[in-house]
This record gives C-alpha cells, sequence and structure tokens, in this order.
C-alpha cells in the first residue's frame, strides 16, 4: 500500500498510525498538495490528502473513508467496533477528535493565506476554541483512568489515535493555543502513546 501525504498534516498521520498498529505494511509517499497541484489532483480529483493506494492499485481517499475499509478488512486489528451503541459511542469520540483536528487547521490557515491585516482574529479565536473545548470533552473521558486506560474499551482504538494526533498536531503548529496544558489526562496519555513505535515513526 502507499499512503500519499506528510505527517504534518493530522489527516495523514492518523491514517499512518492505524496502519501501524493494525500491522499493516505501506510506503509512504511525500506529497504536498499545494506545492504540487498537478500530482495531487491526479491521485485526488479533490487535491486532498490523504489518498491510500490498495494493493489491487484502487485510491481511496478522505481519512475517513480510508479508515473505514482499514478497519473493514481488519478482523481481530479493527480499531472500533463493529456495530451498535458501542460504534456509535466510539465514533462519537473520533468525531469529537477530528473536529478538533479540523478547527485548529482552521486557524492555522487563516494566517497562512491571509495578510496580517486581513487575518479575521475573531475567527481565528472561534477556531480556536472550538478546538479546546473537543479537547476538553476527550479529557473529561480520559480523566477516568488519569489518562493511564483508553479512552474506549480495554484496547487502543481510532479514538485514542485521532484524540492523540490532534493534540500533538495542536502542540506543533499552533502553539500559542496551550492546549496541552488545558488537558492533563489527555496529555498523560498523548505522553504514553507518542513513545510508542507506531507513533515515534510517523511524528512530523
Amino acid at each position: 500500500m502507499k499512503l500519499y501525504g506528510r505527517y504534518l498534516s493530522p489527516f495523514v498521520r492518523r491514517v499512518a498510525v492505524s496502519l501501524n498498529v493494525m500491522q499493516q505494511p505501506f510506503e509512504q509517499v511525500v506529497l504536498a498538495p499545494f506545492d504540487e497541484w498537478e500530482k495531487a489532483q491526479s491521485i485526488n480529483p479533490v487535491v486532498r490528502i490523504p489518498a491510500l493506494e490498495i494493493d489491487n492499485g484502487e485510491v481511496l481517499i478522505d481519512s475517513g473513508a480510508i479508515l473505514d475499509h482499514l478497519d473493514e478488512v481488519a478482523g481481530p486489528n479493527s480499531l472500533l467496533p463493529r456495530s451498535g451503541q458501542p460504534r456509535r459511542e466510539a465514533m462519537k469520540l473520533v468525531a469529537t477528535a477530528v473536529g478538533a483536528m479540523e478547527k485548529t487547521v482552521g486557524a492555522v490557515y487563516e494566517g497562512r493565506f491571509h495578510s496580517p491585516e486581513k487575518i479575521e482574529a475573531s475567527w481565528v479565536e472561534r477556531c480556536e476554541n472550538q478546538a479546546l473545548s473537543a479537547f476538553k470533552a476527550l479529557d473529561t473521558v480520559a480523566a477516568k483512568t488519569n489518562g493511564e486506560g483508553w479512552l474506549f474499551g480495554d484496547k487502543i482504538s481510532q479514538a485514542d489515535i485521532s484524540a492523540v494526533v490532534a493534540l500533538t498536531f495542536a502542540k506543533l503548529a499552533r502553539p500559542q493555543m496551550k492546549a496541552s496544558d488545558q488537558v492533563p489526562s489527555l496529555s498523560k496519555l498523548a505522553s504514553r502513546l507518542e513513545q510508542t513505535e507506531a507513533f515515534k515513526s510517523t511524528m512530523p
């Protein structure tokens, strides 16, 4: 399999970590859509990463759709419950983490694509507050085990992967948010997981 994108993208990184946890070998193909528009467009018509080329040559796009496929074929290595309330509960945590990613990216992009005099400070503040609200909700769940257990179930799940990737991205890309300072239990979980090979090998 080939994973297109850079690990600085939390969406790419959560797929890469998931592949590692599932023990699925893959090759990373570094691709930056803003700098390599035509190449990215040839892989994904939306010109976004990640994209995953699976073994039969089919290219999957969007991290959620990619992870859904990987879970479908993972068997006992699946990172989400198959159905019912357990799946809904886990998916809610994943959606919260992905929301934090999206809002952090929104805050970063405002500064990247607008000149200083055109940055809408109120929009940046709103994005940051939404991301922090999501992190605090995840921290409440992590606090149930003091950051020493899992966000869902009795083993690592997509909720843990997405939450940790989102928090690390916020620390790196938007340090002024001081996200880690406000979520001690989630930060403890992140510190623990970032020391594992599945995460270390994908550090931006």
